[in-house]
Order: C-alpha cells, then structure tokens, then sequence
C-alpha cells in the first residue's frame, strides 16, 4: 500500500514496479549471498571497527533488521536478533539468538521494549524500505543511548522491489538518501557516509552510511 506521508520525499518516491505484498517475492528462500567476498569482508570488518561484533570487550546486543540466513559478522556478538520475511532463512543464520519474521513495509514497528540494542544494522535491504523513515525512528528507540545504526549496501539490487527513488540515482546519490532517511528519523547524530570497498576494486562496492543515537532515551 503506497505511504500516506512521504516526509517530504517526491511523490512516487517509494513506489516500486512490482507493488504486490512482498511475502509473495520472498516465500521461496534464497540460501546465497547478494555481494560478493569482497564487500562480505567490508560489511564484517566495520561491524568490527564499531566495536559491536563478537571481538568487542564487553557483550554487545545487535538487531539484523531484514536479515537472511547469513549476518556477515567476523565473530557473532553475544547476542544477534534477526528480523526478516523468511522463516527458512532466519532459521538457518546460524549466528542467531533470536529470530523475528516480520514485513516492516507492512508494520514498521519494531516488536522491543526501548533501549534494546547496542546496534542495529540492515545490509544491502535499505532499498527496498517502502518506509524507512518510521522504520528508523523505531530504530532509534529500540537503541540504547549511543547506540549505533549500520546500514551498508552495494549496487546490486531486485530492481521491481527496490523503491523508484533509489533507482533513479546513482551510488553517490543513494548514500545522500539513506543519510537524509536517518536526519528525517530523527534522534541519530549526523550520519557518516564511507566506501568500505577499495575504489580501484572490481568487485561490489560496499558503502555504510552510520549513525549514533545522540538522546537519552524517556523512561
């Protein structure tokens, strides 16, 4: 169903070709990897730089949003909640702690208390958010104060799912959006924006656009 309140995107914005309900597209699992090694690497190694993988000091809580059946953690964190469509493949993530099958472009509300999370993350899926903006405000309230919000993504995509306005750009142009989603989401710092991938590389690009939840949270 077409988003009411576009937060001031254009018009059609998140419009997507193929606008039948997703749990129709994503019924049959896909046990592969939408990137290749290279920025699979990329995605483990800031996981790792933030501190919010199996290798950080202290237990770290993260929530996968739109995860599948792999998370792409060097070492998993102490805990890993895994929200996506596909019961099969959540099942099969073997880094999992908890696992949520939920369509948040149909309910983007997050099933947490608030102050959840040390992180959340969502890899090579933000395109295909037909409301990330509600979907990030949730993700700032399920996040402990300080808590990090990681959302990487290439140049691959399902192109009849991905929203019109993120097939209308180019890479450069997709990172502006996704930090732009997080300032309207509101309660985040101003979002960082990285090629994680070599740029004389011939492999996928892997780019992250990060964010710290910068308020304490109401009790």
């Amino acid at each position: 169903m077409p988003n009411s309140d576009d937060h001031g995107f254009p018009p059609g914005f998140f419009d997507r070709d193929d606008p039948t309900p997703d749990d129709r597209f994503y019924a049959p699992p896909r046990l592969v990897t939408h990137i290749d090694d290279g920025a699979i690497a990329a995605v483990g190694a800031l996981y790792a730089e933030l501190g919010i993988d199996g290798s950080a000091p202290e237990p770290r809580h993260v929530l996968d949003l739109m995860s599948s059946w792999v998370s792409h953690f060097r070492t998993p964190p102490a805990e890993l909640t895994v929200l996506g469509m596909n019961e099969v493949e959540l099942a099969a993530n073997e880094a999992a702690t908890t696992r949520v099958v939920r369509d948040l472009n149909v309910d983007p509300a997050l099933p947490f208390d608030g102050a959840t999370f040390d992180a959340v993350v969502c890899c090579v899926s933000v395109d295909y958010l037909t409301r990330p903006v509600e979907v990030l405000r949730e993700a700032a309230r399920v996040l402990r104060p300080g808590g990090v919000v990681a959302l990487t993504f290439s140049n691959r995509c399902f192109p009849t799912k991905a929203v019109h306005g993120w097939l209308a750009t180019d890479d450069e142009g997709r990172c502006a959006v996704v930090a732009e989603y997080l300032r309207r989401a509101g309660g985040f710092t101003e979002p960082e924006v990285s090629l994680r991938t070599s740029p004389r590389s011939w492999g996928d690009p892997l780019y992250a656009v990060v964010a710290r939840v910068d308020r304490p949270h109401d009790h």
